[in-house]
This record gives structure tokens, sequence and C-alpha cells, in this order.
């Protein structure tokens, strides 16, 4: 085996896996606010109101499910439980039911904020102002679309070496699972089967089980310190193991900031890629 320089492999991480719907999931957002569209055009008639308060409870009597498009007006899911504590007493307004008085979601309306964005115009119609707020939120979910982004990669080029999903090719899967469908002993990488470890990957060659993790950093973070030293561990514990390896998929730049403990897990794991080992063929000399 050639052995690699973990400074020249560095330098190969690449910035981004950014796809185009990466920096907003249009669809998403289109979806989520057609979900709650009825209750926003209900709620869209309060715009302009000489008399918000007497308006809303008389809307909020006739149309209880005007409640359901009341959270992402402040940027927060239906499913959140907004905390509130007031002087008087502490709320916890779960607006999937119904568990205050009329008079106590007006004054949710009114402390908040929503009667004053609503009563003076501030808003031109409520369907154009939750667009934006879920565009908003929507970028809190490009972490987890990187990770994503990052999977999709590595799966397709097991594909392209003839893996097959649900064959023999694996996603998600949890230790027992493994276990049990390939009749291997993996008590020696999950502290005697105290814990469940799940692998992004696992996938069956003629002679070898490998499981495999997939990952991306953009930038640094004790995250990463922590997962090169886990990963260490596993490489360790799986040389006890016949006929199963540890292969692990990572890149980012984000590592250029943790790379002593990236060193010490590359000095010890040969099957340590990122997305530049994969384009040039990779897996073609290793499964």
């Amino acid at each position: 085996m050639v052995l690699r320089n973990f400074d020249e492999w560095l330098n190969t991480m690449t910035d981004s896996v950014a796809s185009w719907t990466y920096y907003t999931d249009f669809e998403k957002v289109y979806e989520n606010v057609n979900d709650i569209k009825i209750p926003l055009c209900l709620l869209n008639s309060l715009i302009g109101s000489k008399n918000i308060k007497q308006d809303f409870l008389k809307l909020y009597n006739e149309y209880p499910e005007v409640l359901r498009a009341v959270p992402i007006i402040i940027a927060k899911r239906l499913k959140d439980i907004v905390v509130v504590k007031d002087p008087e007493k502490d709320f916890y307004f779960d607006f999937r039911k119904h568990d205050y008085t009329p008079e106590e979601y007006s004054l949710f309306m009114e402390k908040t904020g929503i009667y004053d964005l609503l009563e003076h115009h501030l808003v031109a119609s409520l369907l154009d102002y939750v667009t934006g707020v879920e565009v908003g939120m929507d970028t809190n979910g490009r972490k987890n679309r990187t990770g994503h982004s990052m999977e999709a990669i590595v799966q397709q080029y097991l594909e392209q070496e003839g893996y097959v999903m649900g064959e023999t090719m694996f996603k998600e899967i949890y230790q027992n699972e493994i276990e049990e469908r390939f009749n291997v002993d993996l008590s020696a990488i999950t502290n005697e089967g105290t814990t469940q470890k799940r692998f992004d990957y696992v996938i069956k060659s003629d002679k070898t089980l490998y499981l495999i993790e997939v990952n991306f950093y953009a930038t640094g973070g004790s995250k990463l310190n922590e997962t090169a030293r886990s990963y260490k561990m596993i490489t360790e514990e799986t040389k006890k193991i016949p006929n199963v390896e540890f292969m692990w998929f990572t890149d980012g730049k984000g590592w250029h900031k943790a790379k002593n403990n990236l060193r010490e897990t590359f000095e010890i794991l040969p099957n340590l890629y990122n997305i530049n080992d994969l384009s040039n063929g990779i897996l073609k000399t290793v499964v």
C-alpha cells in the first residue's frame, strides 16, 4: 500500500458541497406556507382593523383554526411550545391545542406585538410576510443539507461501483440490524452491546463488510475533534472483528482548524477518504 501524506491530502479538502437548493429550499418554503394558507388568510382579515381585539376574538370564536397560523408569525413552528414567563403566571402555549381562553390568546397576540403588526398595517399580506419568515427559518436547515449533500455524493460513487440499496448497500442502519443481517458480532465497537451505534452506510463486498460514516465540515469547532477521536476508537476496535472494516468519508475546510486529531485518525485508518479521493477512483482499489 502506498503511504499517503496527510498534509497533501488535507490540502485537497473542498470548501463546499452546496447544491442549487442549498441556500434556500423554496419548494419546502412554499409547502410550509401552503399548509397554513387558510388560517393565514383568516388572520389576514385583521390587517388595518380599527378594533383588533374584538375582531380577533370574534374570528377565533368562529374559526378557532386561526391559531395554527400564530406561531410562524413570531418565527416559531406549530409543534413548538411557546413559553412565556409573565409576572402573574407562566404560559405554555401549544397552538395545536386550545388550552387557554380566547382572552389569553388575545393577550398573546397583544404582548408579542402581533396586534401591532396587523393593526398598523405594517405588512400588506400575511402570506407574503410568512413566506419571508419561512425563507429565514429555512437557513437553519443548511447544516443538515450539507450532510445530506455529502451523503448523496458518496452514495452516487458507491452505486457506480455496483452496490445496490437494500441488497449490498444499506443506509442509516443500526448495529443490531447489522449483526442480525450479516451474522457478525459488533460488540467490540459498541461497548459490549450497551450502546446502539448507527452507521450512515454499510456495504458488503465479496469478503468484507464495510461500516461507513459520512460527514462534511465547512467550519471548525469542537465537534470535529470529538468526531475524529470517536472514529479513531472505532477504527481500533473494528480491527478486532474479522472481515469487518471501518470506512470514513469526510471533507470540508473546517478540518484545517482541527487537523491534529484528524491526523491521528488518518495515521491508523487506511479507509479515510474525501471527495477528491472519490473522484480519483479510490473505491475501485479498496472495495
